[in-house]
């Protein structure tokens, strides 16, 4: 027998402790990623709110604050805050965006280590959701199916960079993709799994009111899934009763008296919008989605491929995608969905994996917001146990192809370590150039404060600084003294002006002026550029 005989047997007698070492690889490799990130970035534009809104759950018990998105998700977060000593003055009346300041940077904590106790629950939850995505893909694929899917998602740039984040995009779009998992398992054994997949649903709706379009989708699932059992309806029925209990729970974990005021200015809900006083769920939840609606019906404004609009573009989303996504992930979701369409034993979970996914992305390319791909942040999710699918080709070019196309994508997703908020594709210029076709969360969401602030210290200590910043991060916090460069005239301005560059894609006539009139000299993180006037 010749040594790579034995090596081979070797492996096959010891497959499990293999796969197992395999996925912890996988996932400590996540979890290094997100901690890194975390600890490094300063508070993004949502977290503060997030932050402050889970404060006030925890010490005053009430659903005032963040009204727009259901507790479940700050709930997660204030399970960090927890071990924080922080106190809000009971007196504080501000706003959402006040608050959030207050709690970080008025409280007397630090505000780093406030945003890692904030972040750590959703990092947790993060890498739970990587073993779903292992475990589907093992029941369409098999173990290396599983493997395969889980490196893409644990090497995908947006999910380590909003993954490492105390935001609600990653936390909700998990719960979906467990929920249409354990409605796929409910095909052997409903009674156990489908309630499960019930409580799963509830979860995504009490997180984020967009997982709203995953019902009718999850519903038709269900159905498919117990059609030949004798207890269908009551099955379904349970699983929605459920669902629509895990979001009252939700809020009555905040307040059990379940306090509630309608703020004023509500905008009418007609049309199809009246639907929502039908819904079963707290008052709060309906009134919070009226609260969407107004910020739905807000004139926006987007940037993509160096275009400034004002509205939105139907392909904002997937064109956003195509920068976002590593190339060889891309290759990958493309090769998995002809797969699973295509192989007679496959098709079956093509409905599980394409059908919500397809549903949900085009559920969000209808919004008006295009602030970034996190909106879409379940396509990478269910597109990686799409993937999986390329294993039950019987072909060896297929799997060398698998193989070479997971490495790409671990190898860009690598190489951008520890900027993945402004990750960008080799075919779009990588991160440097991410600022130049998107904008916002795709690249500059107010995460380098603190960098800029070490960088100022380090490089150009003494300087004059001139600041637009995007963000609700405090400069001041980071030792950042710098002045309003609109507050005199241009020809006053000497020194450094340093620009976030989502405020620079969006200039206005003053901005530009000044712009074009700097010499760029400095990037920080590849969301904040640095300039000089002379």
């Amino acid at each position: 027998m010749s040594s790579a005989t034995s090596r081979f047997d070797l492996l096959r007698r010891h497959r499990r402790w293999v796969l197992a070492l395999a996925v912890l690889a996988l996932l400590t490799q996540l979890a290094v990623a997100m901690v890194t990130t975390a600890v490094e970035q300063t508070p993004t534009i949502d977290e503060p709110v997030y932050a402050g809104t889970a404060v006030v759950y925890l010490e005053q018990h009430s659903l005032r604050y963040n009204a727009e998105h259901p507790p479940l998700g700050k709930l997660v977060i204030a399970s960090g805050l927890a071990f924080a000593d922080v106190h809000l003055d009971p007196a504080f009346a501000g706003d959402q965006t006040q608050l959030g300041r207050e709690v970080l940077y008025e409280s007397g904590q630090d505000p780093w280590r406030l945003m890692l106790l904030a972040r750590l629950p959703v990092i947790v939850l993060t890498l739970l959701f990587g073993l779903v995505v292992f475990a589907f893909a093992t029941d369409l694929a098999g173990a290396v199916g599983g493997v395969a899917a889980l490196a893409l998602y644990a090497f995908s740039p947006d999910i380590i960079a909003h993954g490492s984040l105390a935001t609600l995009d990653v936390p909700a779009a998990g719960f979906v993709l467990t929920s249409v998992w354990l409605v796929w398992r409910a095909r052997a054994r409903p009674t156990l799994y489908l309630p499960l997949a019930g409580l799963a649903l509830g979860a995504a709706l009490a997180t984020k009111m967009s997982t709203l379009a995953a019902v009718p989708v999850l519903l038709l699932l269900g159905v498919l899934s117990v059609w030949r059992c004798r207890r269908l309806l009551w099955l379904v029925a349970a699983a929605a009763v459920i669902a629509v209990g895990v979001v009252w729970l939700s809020y009555l974990a905040v307040d059990p008296r379940l306090r509630w005021e309608t703020p004023a200015g509500l905008p009418p809900a007609q049309g199809l919008r009246a639907l929502v006083g039908w819904l079963p769920f707290p008052q709060p939840y309906r009134d919070g989605m009226r609260l969407q609606f107004g910020l739905e019906d807000q004139v926006w404004s987007g940037f993509l491929f160096g275009r400034l609009y004002t509205g939105s573009l139907w392909y904002y989303l997937p064109a956003a995608l195509l920068v976002k996504t590593p190339l060889g992930a891309l290759a990958l979701w493309i090769a998995g969905a002809v797969v699973l369409l295509a192989v007679r034993r496959l098709r079956p979970a093509a409905q599980y994996v394409l059908l919500p996914t397809a549903v949900l992305l085009a559920a969000a390319m209808t919004g008006h917001r295009d602030l970034g791909a996190r909106y879409a942040i379940f396509v990478p999710m269910f597109l990686a146990v799409a993937a999986a699918g390329l294993v039950v080709v019987r072909r060896r070019w297929a799997h060398a192809a698998l193989a070479v196309l997971v490495a790409f994508a671990a190898v860009s997703s690598l190489r951008t370590f520890p900027y993945y908020l402004p990750y960008s594709n080799e075919a779009f210029g990588g991160p440097a150039d991410t600022h130049l076709h998107l904008h916002d969360s795709n690249v500059d969401w107010g995460q380098d404060l603190g960098r800029l602030g070490d960088r100022l210290r380090q490089r150009y200590p003494g300087e004059r600084i001139w600041l637009v910043y995007k963000g609700s991060g405090v400069p001041s916090a980071y030792g950042i003294a710098a002045a309003d460069p609109f507050a005199v005239p241009p020809e006053d301005m000497r020194g450094l002006l340093v620009v976030s560059d989502s405020a620079a894609a969006k200039a206005d006539a003053r901005l530009a002026g000044l712009l074009g009139s700097s010499t760029p000299v400095d990037e920080v993180g590849h969301s904040i550029t640095i300039y000089r006037r002379s």
